[in-house]
């Protein structure tokens, strides 16, 4: 019997989350759009110039190497975010350098049979080579897993219960590197944070006014402010008698990037010769390409805040697939290191409440776009890693959420 009138029915359970401005399919107009997609590139550039700055060094390049680097792993990173959003999960997700393939890497970097190399650019080249073949090979497990359904048979078992500590350890595992990115320059990276909380937490409910502004383009609003005080800090000579410690993480005039960079250039695959292979690297490298696979379960919390159904076994198989391909394409360019859902991007979603596909094809854009010109790409890359560091303290916490 139908309920009547005035007895109590119960509201229906919902799925999506409450408060999403666009989802998936809704993509907020052409202006707003361009402005939260270049948000996405500004929050992707904080892991896309610390991976290169961590092992270019050690590999025996100089700053015209980093830059390089910086800027082929920028344009693959483009590549891979287009086809995982058209052929892979279609979810708004950035697909950028995952700091799992950093000990792998750095274990090719300290390998033996490069110590006897003295000239430096020709170590890099040969170790730069090695990690292209390890890269290369290791893709083959997530493609095999992914398009051979595999991965769908193995997600079929993962419920809610099991799936949700997965997402939460994905989002504040990543604190430490955060904070400990952080601790480089506090001067400019506590009030990173500090101002990062305030404006994207504080102030949309303290100003009805402008709250959209506030409540979407607060990683805008801090960086510039930041940015603008940590050059003030350095022109003035704050830093003038600091270690090198200190003058790299702090001064905004110490990347080295700027000078280095060429004004265009397009990365190409074996820009730096022939792969080299190596069976102790493909078994390590294979390793992390397994490990990466925790990391796909961003998919999960971004299927959600893009108010988007949960995903279906078959739709994370082919993610995961063309997650395979996208390490494909690194060992191919030579970026020295693998590709996965960036978990900060993830976190900005929930952030903005902004979940729409558009939103992150243009972010796409603007990294092939910065990786092309390089010393227009260079400028934005050369911001201190505190400053990111403090804005993902906040956006790893919304993907645990």
């Amino acid at each position: 019997m139908a309920a009547k009138a005035d007895e109590f029915v119960p509201f229906p359970v919902k799925e999506q989350l409450p408060g999403i401005h666009y989802c998936l399919t809704s993509p907020p107009p052409w202006p707003e759009a361009f402005f939260l997609g270049f948000q996405h590139y500004l929050v992707m550039l904080g892991t896309t110039v610390l991976i290169p700055t961590l092992i270019v060094p050690q590999m025996g390049g100089g700053h015209e190497e980093k830059a390089k680097v910086i800027q082929t792993l920028l344009f693959v990173a483009g590549i891979n975010t287009l086809l995982q959003s058209w052929l892979g999960t279609r979810l708004p997700i950035v697909m950028g350098g995952s700091l799992t393939y950093l000990m792998p890497t750095i274990s090719i970097i300290l390998s033996e049979r490069f110590a006897d190399i003295i000239d430096p650019y020709e170590r890099f080249v040969h170790t730069m080579r090695a990690v292209q073949g390890a890269l290369i090979f290791a893709s083959s497990f997530q493609i095999i897993v992914g398009f051979c359904g595999l991965w769908r048979i193995a997600i079929r078992f993962l419920s809610p219960l099991a799936a949700t500590p997965v997402v939460v350890l994905t989002g504040l595992g990543l604190f430490n590197i955060g904070f400990a990115a952080l601790a480089r320059c506090v001067e400019i990276g506590l009030p990173a944070l500090l101002l990062f909380v305030v404006l994207s937490q504080y102030v949309p409910h303290a100003v009805e006014k402008g709250r959209v502004i506030f409540d979407r383009f607060s990683v805008i609003l801090t960086i510039a402010v930041i940015w603008a005080y940590a050059h003030i800090l350095t022109v003035s000579g704050v830093y003038k008698h600091g270690s090198p410690k200190i003058q790299f993480g702090c001064r905004t005039d110490r990347a080295g990037l700027i000078g280095a960079s060429p004004w265009i250039r397009i990365p190409y695959p074996f820009q730096w010769g022939a792969p080299s292979f190596n069976a102790g690297d493909v078994f390590a490298m294979m390793a992390a390409s397994f490990a990466s696979l925790v990391e796909a379960s961003t998919v999960l919390a971004a299927s959600r805040f893009a108010s988007a159904t949960f995903v279906p076994p078959s739709v994370f198989s082919r993610g995961v697939g063309w997650q395979g391909i996208g390490i494909l394409l690194d060992g191919m360019f030579g970026t020295a290191n693998g590709s996965a859902p960036s978990v900060e991007n993830v976190g900005l979603l929930g952030l903005t409440r902004v979940g729409s596909r558009r939103v992150v094809e243009i972010s796409a854009g603007f990294m092939i776009f910065f990786s092309v010109l390089g010393k227009f790409g260079s400028v934005i890359a050369s911001i201190p890693l505190p400053i990111a560091a403090g804005l993902y303290c906040l956006l790893f916490g919304y993907v645990g959420m």
